[in-house]
């Protein structure tokens, strides 16, 4: 069993996104422990891409901001170690296709993996198509995390019944950000999922107030929140630890 589970074991958990090296390597880091530090279950590493098809703006600046600081997927995978150093928390690489397949997809996992991953998410690879991350993620032993989105419909027991590590549920259509309302019936979604596997399933995409968090956890074994973190860093500057802290404490007293 991966260490994720030990993000679900016994408590709802709080999941959350980062980009790595937004916006310098050393800041970054920081970012990352105030963030352990301050309660979250498990963490999202996200790997900057210059072409990240489902982010909304907020994520897209911070992707550009860590790629023009000389951010790469060796120095993302040199920050986990560097995590990996002080914390057991479980770990998980957000990233695209094309940068494992650039960088060769047996080396990314082989790497991904010693640096002391736990699995990955991989957001434009369609589920008919996981096989060849979904293969060579296992072999290294990490989990290969599949998205379940609003328009899934009949394949939602397919996904979930083969899932591994927890199950990223996307709360509405479009690209990642900060939204006032989630209205997609999510507790069907869940339901549905909870009828053909076991696996943890975690919402995502829009959730960035304590009473969205409140709400969503009580559909679902987690909830998922990146665009609000990010956005904190962008604002606070070298004072973006003691704020994303007070934002993660305020969100788990919630779930």
């Amino acid at each position: 069993m991966s260490r994720i589970y030990k993000a679900f074991e016994n408590k709802k958990a709080f999941i959350a996104f980062l980009t790595a090296g937004d916006p310098n390597y050393e800041d970054s880091l920081k970012n990352f422990k105030a963030v352990i530090e301050a309660g979250a279950s498990l963490i999202e590493v996200g790997i900057p891409f210059s072409d990240p098809i489902a982010e909304g703006p907020v994520i897209q600046e911070a992707d550009l901001r860590a790629l023009e600081n000389g951010m790469t997927t060796d120095k993302a995978f040199q920050l986990v170690k560097d995590i990996r150093k002080e914390y057991d928390i479980p770990i998980v690489f957000m990233t695209y296709a094309n940068p494992v397949y650039h960088y060769g997809t047996d080396r990314f996992f082989k790497n991904a993996s010693e640096a002391g991953a736990d699995g990955i998410i991989v957001p434009d690879c369609p589920y008919e198509e996981r096989h060849e991350f979904d293969e060579t993620a296992a072999k290294y032993g990490m989990d290969y995390i599949s998205m379940i989105a609003p328009t899934s419909e009949d394949r939602i027991k397919t996904i979930a019944a083969q899932a591994k590590g927890f199950l990223y549920v996307v709360s509405s259509l479009g690209v990642t950000g900060v939204r006032s309302e989630i209205k997609t019936d999510l507790a069907s979604i869940v339901g549905l999922i909870k009828e053909a596997t076991d696996t943890p399933a975690a919402i995502g995409f829009g959730i960035s107030t304590p009473e969205q968090a409140e709400k969503m956890s009580k559909v679902a074994d987690g909830v998922i929140v990146g665009s609000a973190m990010v956005r904190i860093v962008a604002e606070n500057g070298a004072d973006a630890p003691e704020k994303l802290a007070e934002y993660v404490k305020k969100m788990t007293e919630n779930i």
